[in-house]
């Protein structure tokens, strides 16, 4: 998925009300963002925000859907680059076809897993098939440490089998949960699972205490750990707890994707599909696409021209980091 914005603005960012004993969760707010291209979709982002940067290494979360492709043509992301990141592709429902220069040829489906690296450079496409009458799910990028941003290109397809906890469908396509383990590698500690909460329940998982977490609410309304959470809001919780416990409000199942890692120490300069630790990193990586460079390779069998670069901005392009939490 290619990023439109590369100057994200400041929105609600707070924490709700709790008891004494209750931990601290801060809502993060979505906002709408075009996908980028003349094709555009929106999508609505959670992640980053001047709040909050990553969560673990997790530093990228577009969600997007239910959308009747019939009425607004569906996606179609033509080729474009990505450094220095993973992406994560998760769907509800429909089909997204995927080409990378990689020479991978995949299907995105619904509970099925597609995690993409671009470490020193690779490009891809997105675009949801004929097959496809309601497009909804996330795309999540996971940035890389310093030791392994310039990893090889890889691609990597994976089917987690479902698992409950109390009240909870779980499947857990990266690492940990609920007494399951993802096969896929990743380069920092981290967790990513659907949550699928019954109707009217409570259920409290058993959690690795160094990880901090966030939770994206696709449908219903849940509590996590205390803190009531709608559609389209992220819910964030700081790393020192070993147990989370989340509700289902409504008297429909609710959906959420639980994401988690261990605090992402480094810097990061973030800018358009770029991932590096300075402007000069930047600067590069956008010169290497626009004269299509060998660093991004090609991408074989889409119909139509890659995205170009937005222009860079007028100024050096500034490291961040999480802010302190107090």
């Amino acid at each position: 998925m290619s990023n439109a914005e590369v100057d994200p603005v400041a929105l609600r960012y707070g924490a709700a009300d709790h008891g004494e004993s209750a931990p601290q969760v801060d809502v993060l707010s979505a906002r709408d963002v075009p996908l980028g291209g003349p094709r555009a979709m929106t999508v609505r982002r959670t992640l980053p925000q001047r709040a909050r940067t990553l969560i673990g290494a997790w530093c990228f979360v577009d969600h997007y859907g239910p959308d009747d492709v019939a009425d607004t043509g569906g996606m179609d992301v033509a080729p474009h680059p990505h450094t220095g990141l993973q992406t994560v592709s998760w769907l509800f429902s429909g089909e997204i076809e995927h080409r990378d220069s990689l020479g991978s040829h995949a299907f995105v489906r619904p509970g099925e897993l597609n995690l993409m690296t671009g470490g020193y450079g690779i490009s891809h496409s997105e675009v949801s098939t004929t097959r496809t009458t309601i497009l909804h799910g996330v795309q999540l990028w996971v940035a890389l440490p310093e030791e392994h941003r310039y990893t090889g290109r890889d691609f990597r397809h994976y089917v987690p089998v479902p698992v409950r906890v109390g009240g909870a469908e779980i499947r857990v396509f990266l690492g940990s949960l609920a007494g399951d383990t993802s096969t896929v590698r990743t380069f920092t500690p981290l967790l990513g699972a659907e949550l699928v909460l019954d109707p009217r329940s409570t259920t409290t998982l058993q959690v690795n205490s160094a990880f901090e977490f966030g939770l994206l609410v696709d449908q219903g309304d849940v509590r996590m750990a205390g803190t009531p959470l709608r559609p389209a809001e992220l819910g964030y919780l700081g790393a020192g707890n070993d147990t989370l416990t989340l509700t289902n409000e409504t008297d429909t199942p609710a959906r959420a994707v639980l994401l988690g890692g261990t605090p992402f120490e480094e810097q990061i300069v973030m800018w358009w599909n770029f991932i590096g630790r300075s402007h000069e990193d930047i600067v590069e990586a956008r010169e290497a696409w626009q004269h299509a460079s060998d660093r991004f390779g090609g991408v074989d069998g889409y119909d139509g021209d890659r995205l170009p670069a937005p222009a860079l901005p007028n100024a050096t392009i500034a490291p961040r980091k999480n802010p302190t939490r107090h």
